[in-house]
Order: C-alpha cells, then structure tokens, then sequence
C-alpha cells in the first residue's frame, strides 16, 4: 500500500516554516545531442506562504520550465525541487500515481486566457475540477462561493464563450483554487487582456495570495502589473536574478 500525501504543516528546513516552493541548484536540459538546450540553469529560489513573486524575461528564457518543474509536470535533470514540504523526487520514486495525486490536490494553475473547457458553464468548471482533484465533499460542493470570491457568481450559468477575457481569467482563477493549493502557479494571466483589466486580475491573484497564505509564482511580460506583486526576479538563459 502507498503511502499517503501528507496533510500535516510543512516540514521546516533549517529549522524555519518550509517556503511555498523551494528550489535548489536546479537544472532542466531538454533535447539531445547537439540540439540539447539548457532551460534551467542551477536556478536557486524560495517563495514564501502569502508572497507573490512575478518571473520577468525575454521568450525562451526558462519561465515555462519554470512553472513546469515547480507544478511537477517535468522532472529537473539535477537539483531538489521542494512544494510545500513535499520532496518531489521522493514522490517520483512511489510511482506516477504517487505524483498525478500531488499534482490534483497540492499546486493551483492557472493559464493564459482561462483555458476554459468551452461546453462547460463556469460552475461546472469548478465542479469538474473538484471532482478530479479527488478531494472530499463529492456532490455537495458548492462552486457559487469560489466564483463569488472572484466577483463572478453572477455569471455562474454562462459558458466561455459568453465571457470577456477578463471573465474567463476570473473563472481560472477560481478553478485553480478548488483544491485550496498552497502553490499557486500562474503563466501569463494578462496575455489576451487590456490594461484595465489586467491590473484587476492580478490585484486578485495578490489579494487572495495574501488573504490565504498562497505562495504565488506569476510568468508574464506585462511590466505594467508589477507593483501589485512583492517581488520580481528576471530569468534569462535558463538563470534568476533579482529584477
């Protein structure tokens, strides 16, 4: 029988609250041979419960492999990957199934433009994601709270395609945090959106990092919506620097 995911607080490290994310020495080389590229470079990077950290830099600098090697879609090739006090190379050694269960119930994401499922209402989103996570509850969860939190409990019955840009993020962003993650990770959230509303959405990302002690790891280009974060860093080849 496998062990279970644990659903005590953090592990410490050093004898301090384990961080939202920690990484250490981390590389990630894709391809082979001679088209072998290093997309992560010996990356070196804490994210505190209830911070909100925005990853800056040019395309192809290692922001998605970023996100992938933190959410546990991508093994690194070397170093330790930490999410909230989890040891991910630990879950790799008890198998795949060990490791999908994690992904369900530990890290929230969040996609550019909502990546909504375009038959599905907005509560069904949620219902759907509940399900899969395998979190307890089953048929008497109740979505309407979770989109209320992000002002869109009015818009409840409608599908994405009768939302703007700004709504179908809303509704992502509600879905991502069905499981309640502790990580919550964030790829380009006001890629499709205008200005006005791209302050909006990431002024909710910050709020509800802060009102429920989410550590938030947020890739975009949009230097305009920085201010509402706690702190940036810039990658570029494949390495962080404070930005």
């Amino acid at each position: 029988m496998s062990t279970p995911l644990s659903t005590t607080h953090p592990a410490p490290f050093d004898g301090a609250p384990a961080p939202g994310l920690r990484l250490r020495d981390v590389t990630l080389e894709v391809g082979d041979g001679a088209g072998k590229v290093r997309a992560m470079d010996a990356v070196n990077l804490d994210v505190a419960p209830g911070e909100l950290l925005a990853v800056v830099g040019p395309s192809g600098a290692g922001k998605s492999s970023l996100l992938a090697v933190a959410g546990a879609l991508a093994a690194p090739t070397s170093g330790d990957v930490h999410v909230l006090g989890q040891d991910l190379s630990r879950l790799r050694k008890r198998g795949q199934g060990t490791l999908a269960k994690f992904r369900r119930q530990r890290p929230g994401f969040v996609f550019q433009s909502g990546n909504l499922i375009p038959a599905l209402t907005a509560a069904d989103q949620l219902r759907l994601a509940h399900r899969i996570s395998g979190r307890p509850g089953g048929r008497g969860f109740d979505p309407l709270s979770l989109l209320d939190a992000v002002g869109m409990s009015h818009r409840a019955g409608h599908r994405p395609g009768e939302l703007s840009g700004g709504e179908r993020q809303r509704v992502g962003i509600a879905r991502a945090l069905v499981n309640d993650p502790g990580l919550l990770l964030v790829d380009e959230p006001t890629a499709a959106l205008d200005r006005k509303r791209s302050h909006e959405i990431v002024e909710l990302l910050a709020a509800r990092c802060h009102e429920r002690g989410i550590a938030v790891v947020m890739v975009t280009h949009d230097h305009d919506v920085l201010n509402h974060t706690d702190r940036v860093v810039e990658m570029v080849d494949g390495k962080l620097a404070a930005g």
